[in-house]
């Protein structure tokens, strides 16, 4: 029988999914390092927690092949326990527990304090925005509500994080205050749905005074919106856009698709004709908003017609920033008890025609931007290259700034004013201005 290490315990979080998943992962170290454990971000430990995704299969299938191979390192002797949280956990924990047994737990989404105890620590609830971040030190993503009360056919979020719930302004200006005492510059406010934030605790949409709130904190220079919803967005957000330098002209907006026939039976709420409108009136109230949107194609339903619709809507649109998935059919959403009759190959082939547009659209917006100076904040240094973003550009998913390393010194984690000398699709090179 295999001895347990006597070594003190190091606690490994390994993260997989979405922005939301990442605060959660750093809250949990926040709170295993202030009960003076020692816990360390996608590196060797000998007690491994997985905060797993369960929103689409190939998220699935990512964290159930990451519980296997810890499970394996388990049992060949490299860890001594996993655990397993997060949107998965909270989804499946009885299949789980029954195919994956030899997990030592599993937790939900709202099971932190239990996870805790399982890891010999008690939940802190003085900790308000104390937080271990694992981004670059200049970033930080901060969560404004929890859940979603929206009720889109094909969407699991509701089942796996329940209701929509606000966290308090005041709340939200202490972490802010927080994460600028520690280096950071930008908030990226995240949620499932940012434009219902206020509703359950000042019974009206109250993104705009938050975002008043926020820009107040010192040191925050930019803060950026993402997951808004196109229905009943809350138009005075844009007025504070616009007034407020610290907010970027960016939002994430998730329109989904824009047939009709698809919307409503996605459930969401809205037309082509109002989603159309509302776009324009975006760009009239801030003409230089980046827009970013994600589309789902192979959908239940969607014709040949329905997908040309889609296409020539994104033609027209010039989105600056958009992804698109492939339908991923969900137990236990609406959309479910729909047949999903579109082939995995025309999903596939259609994502594809989508984004060869966007590339287009992308090359050509960004050869507008040759010449011109952004003010960009420089996240890492990767080969050759220091990489930064414009006001424009969200981590990860967006356009990037390189500029030659080898003939240029920045310092990360600051801003610096740079010339754009050349473009391609999703890239844009510059070299730094005095």
């Amino acid at each position: 029988m295999r001895t347990k290490s006597l070594k003190k315990n190091k606690i490994n979080v390994v993260t997989l999914g979405c922005s939301k998943n990442i605060y959660d992962s750093e809250v949990l170290m926040g709170q295993l390092r202030a009960n003076d454990k020692t816990v360390v971000h996608e590196e060797e430990g000998n007690v491994v927690v997985i905060n797993t995704c369960g929103f689409i299969a190939n998220a699935k299938e990512e964290s159930v092949n990451t519980i296997l191979e810890y499970v394996q390192k388990k049992e060949a002797g490299d860890v001594d326990k996993v655990f397993v949280t997060g949107c998965l956990s909270e989804r499946y924990k009885p299949d789980l527990e029954k195919e994956i047994p030899d997990v030592d737990a599993y937790f939900g989404t709202s099971d932190l304090p239990n996870l805790l105890k399982a890891l010999g620590a008690d939940y802190k609830h003085e900790l308000i925005g104390e937080r271990l971040t694992t981004t670059p030190k200049n970033y930080a993503y901060l969560k404004i509500a929890e859940g979603c009360d929206r009720p889109c056919s094909f969407c699991a979020i509701p089942l796996m994080r329940g209701k929509h719930k606000s966290k308090p302004i005041e709340a939200l200006v202490v972490e802010a205050e927080k994460l600028a005492a520690n280096g950071v510059k930008e908030l990226i406010l995240i949620a499932q749905d940012l434009t219902y934030y206020g509703l359950d605790l000042y019974k009206k949409r109250n993104l705009a005074d938050l975002l008043t709130a926020l820009a107040q904190v010192d040191g925050i220079e930019w803060i950026r919106l993402h997951y808004a919803f196109p229905s009943g967005f809350p138009m005075d957000v844009l007025e504070v856009m616009k007034e407020e330098p610290k907010i970027c002209n960016y939002i994430d907006i998730p329109l989904q698709h824009i047939s009709d026939s698809i919307l409503k039976s996605m459930r969401r709420g809205t037309t082509q004709a109002k989603t159309t409108k509302l776009l324009q009136d975006f760009r009239a109230a801030v003409p230089e908003m980046a827009i970013r949107t994600t589309l789902i194609v192979g959908y239940p339903g969607e014709t040949e017609e329905d997908f040309q619709t889609l296409k020539a809507w994104v033609q027209a649109m010039r989105f600056e920033r958009l992804g698109c998935f492939t339908y991923s059919h969900e137990e236990n959403t609406h959309a479910y008890t729909l047949v999903d009759d579109v082939p995995e190959a025309i999903k596939q082939q259609r994502a594809n025609e989508i984004m060869e547009i966007q590339s287009q659209i992308s090359w050509e917006l960004n050869q507008k931007k040759v010449g011109q100076i952004f003010r960009c904040l420089i996240d890492r240094k990767e080969g050759n290259y220091f990489i930064g973003r414009t006001e424009f550009d969200s981590p990860d998913v967006d356009n990037e700034v390189l500029i030659d390393a080898t003939k240029h010194y920045l310092k990360m984690g600051d801003f610096a004013k740079i010339k754009i000398d050349s473009a391609s699709d999703f890239d844009l090179y510059g070299t730094p201005c005095p």
